[in-house]
């Protein structure tokens, strides 16, 4: 079974999010939401995603283009 689009994004906002050495309490402050948020967009438990204005506040705190966590091709 393939991987959904949200799986890509999280797992590529994870990889950053290591990458830079933040922790989710960082990246939950900087989206001014809750700890667990973040950590239950980031387990594959539950189906908490993030949206576009996550994604683009995500991009400013990590330093990227929001298209950095989009696929090159859509996921089939």
């Amino acid at each position: 079974m393939s991987a959904s689009i949200d799986d890509y994004v999280i797992s590529k906002v994870k990889e950053f999010r290591l990458i830079k050495g933040f922790s989710q309490s960082y990246i939950a402050n900087e989206l001014n939401v809750s700890v667990g948020f973040i950590g239950m967009v980031e387990s594959s438990k539950y189906s908490n995603h993030y949206n576009l204005k996550h994604l683009n506040k995500l991009a400013e705190v990590l330093g990227c283009s929001p298209k950095d966590f989009l696929p090159d091709k859509p996921i089939l």
